[in-house]
Order: C-alpha cells, then structure tokens, then sequence
C-alpha cells in the first residue's frame, strides 16, 4: 500500500489530499482511501491494518471475481484518465 500526495487544482501538493492505493507492478491498483490533510494528518494503526488485509484480498482475486464485484456494483473500474488535456 502507497500513500500518494494528490495536488487539487489551483492548490500544491502540499496542502493537497491524501490518497492511499494498493498497488501490483504490471496488473492492477485499487483507490483504497482518499482524506484531505487538513481534515486528518493521517490514518490510525487499525485503520492502515484493514486497509492492507482488505488490499490483500482485492490483488489477488481473479479477474473473473474482480469482473463479478464490477458487475453487482461492488467496486467501479476506471478504465481511462482524463486529465484535462
């Protein structure tokens, strides 16, 4: 799991929010959790725990499970950035 500085717009990163992904070289990566820093420096012990347990989990359900959550709605696939460009 990665915590990741995102700058808003018209904001540095700095002041910015935090985001944190479950990440797999070369297969996929989940949002996990996005919190902006000033409403909260950062996640507890138990909370980065179940974050990680429930990474886990998602890196290594097949694609056949992973297309199943996307179909019922369980988790949303974001196939294409656009970042403004």
């Amino acid at each position: 799991m990665f915590k990741k500085r995102i700058a808003l717009k018209g904001q540095g990163k700095r002041g910015s929010t935090r985001t944190l992904i479950a990440f797999k070289i070369k297969s996929r990566a989940f949002f996990m959790y996005g919190f902006a820093k000033g409403a909260r420096g950062n996640i507890d012990r138990d909370e980065e725990k179940a974050l990680k347990i429930l990474g886990k989990i998602l890196l290594n359900w097949p694609d056949k499970e992973l297309g199943k959550r996307v179909d019922d709605g369980e988790l949303i696939e974001i196939t294409e950035v656009d970042d403004g460009r």
